[in-house]
């Protein structure tokens, strides 16, 4: 099965502010309505996308066949039937990241790719085992950012509605509503109950930060990726060319809390660091492995190191496994998320949708990091003082109160004054 990059997501769950490429609308127009199948025909168009594309051809060792003759013998008086009868199929699989959206799901999933959304700027998905509803990453410079949330944030009630038993797809509308409004968060950190009143907003998400910072070797540019939108190839191809421009010894990349986004945009962005060798494999149920390599397209080719945590996934392992199993930086921080999985969504006849696993992918070594993650070469744990202390002060993120930034400045250091000492024993 050919994959087609641009028309896959990668990220590590589903988010209350995710950006996404929508594959194959699935639309039929008549008479410039769109047309609607009956309950039982999207049934069946569910199932067929599972049985030609899913990644597992045993379906979680299941009898697929007769899961179709099973709940097509059903009937159904309307699309709502027929979208619990989904969800229920898909159940089966096991895999919480194949799953049905009706149309309002579908349709808050189709956030504009430009970068741009109306909520409090959280990104949160529901733990498989324990359905709590929990929070991947507050986006910088969002409400949620500004009020203090934190990646871990158990979220307990919404409006005081009790999360418990709640689907995240509930949750996320919820949270979502007219700017300017609020919506009141409970949550639990470290079995300590937190609220906050969050106001609403519009707002622009730009994933790419940079700036100048002093380090021991001289000036070394800092980059700040949040997650891979479509416009975040191209503000890092810009960061890294400003900061060439001014003429910096190396680099910090950081990956901290970023939970993935789009496949191509990993890919193009390793492409900027990686001028020859494998960037990732992706292999799909059949075992046919297509493998991104990169094209002598290198912006620089200075000293990097990256900083990555626990909620470092998906689109940012792929970059961060590139990067170290090419031996092009150096990894600081704590383990990674672990999402070794990729999904098409596809658009449904009735407005609805399905994100489906397609592939899983290798680094370049061919590690499967798969619940797994990947471990920095130097890891950085933090303690709960510091963590908060870094909450409560923004400012200090990537200064040297930040133990894992110092670290990574530190390794980067350590790396331009060796390159330095051998340059100078060639002489």
């Amino acid at each position: 099965m050919g994959i087609t990059k641009r028309g896959l997501i990668l990220g590590s769950t589903a988010f209350a502010s995710a950006t996404v490429v929508i594959v194959g609308t699935g639309l039929h127009w008549a008479n410039g309505q769109a047309f609607t199948e009956s309950p039982k025909e999207l049934v069946d168009e569910v199932w067929q996308l599972i049985d030609h594309e899913y990644v597992d051809s045993s379906f979680n060792s299941l009898d697929w066949d007769e899961v179709r003759t099973k709940y097509l013998n059903q009937n159904y008086t309307d699309q709502e039937e027929a979208y619990t009868a989904v969800r229920e199929m898909l159940e089966q699989l096991e895999d919480p990241y194949t799953r049905f959206m009706d149309p309002q799901e579908f349709s808050n999933m189709q956030i504009d790719t430009s970068g741009e959304l109306t909520g409090v700027g959280i990104q949160i998905s529901q733990e498989e085992d324990t359905k709590k509803i929990v929070v991947v990453s507050p986006i910088e410079q969002t409400p949620a950012y500004e009020a203090g949330l934190l990646s871990g944030d158990v979220i307990t009630s919404i409006d005081g509605e009790s999360t418990e038993g709640m689907e995240l797809s509930d949750a996320v509308n919820l949270i979502r509503g007219p700017v300017d409004s609020t919506v009141k968060l409970s949550v639990l950190r470290e079995e300590k109950p937190l609220d906050f009143e969050l106001t609403r907003a519009r707002i622009e998400i730009h994933p790419v930060r940079y700036s100048v910072k002093t380090g021991p070797e001289g000036t070394v540019g800092y980059i700040r990726l949040t997650q891979f939108s479509a416009n975040a190839a191209a503000e890092m191809r810009d960061a890294i060319k400003a900061l060439e421009a001014r003429d910096v010894t190396g680099y910090v990349l950081d990956l901290r809390s970023n939970p993935g986004g789009l496949l191509f945009a990993s890919i193009d962005i390793s492409q900027m660091w990686i001028d020859e060798g494998t960037i990732v494999s992706t292999v799909d149920r059949n075992g046919t492995s297509e493998e991104e390599v990169s094209s002598h397209q290198a912006l620089t080719d200075k000293p990097l190191v990256v900083i990555v945590d626990g909620g470092s996934a998906s689109a940012s392992e792929i970059l961060s496994g590139a990067l170290q199993d090419n031996n092009r930086a150096v990894l600081v921080g704590t383990q990674t998320f672990g999402k070794g999985l990729v999904q098409s969504v596809r658009g449904l006849a009735d407005g609805s949708g399905v994100a489906v696993t397609i592939a899983k992918y290798l680094t370049p070594s061919g590690r499967d990091i798969n619940k797994l993650g990947i471990e920095p070469n130097f890891t950085v744990e933090l303690t709960d003082d510091q963590r908060d202390a870094l909450a409560a002060d923004r400012e200090k993120i990537a200064t040297p109160d930040d133990p894992q930034y110092a670290k990574a400045v530190e390794v980067l250091s350590d790396t331009i004054r060796g390159q330095r000492q051998s340059a100078s024993a060639a002489q």
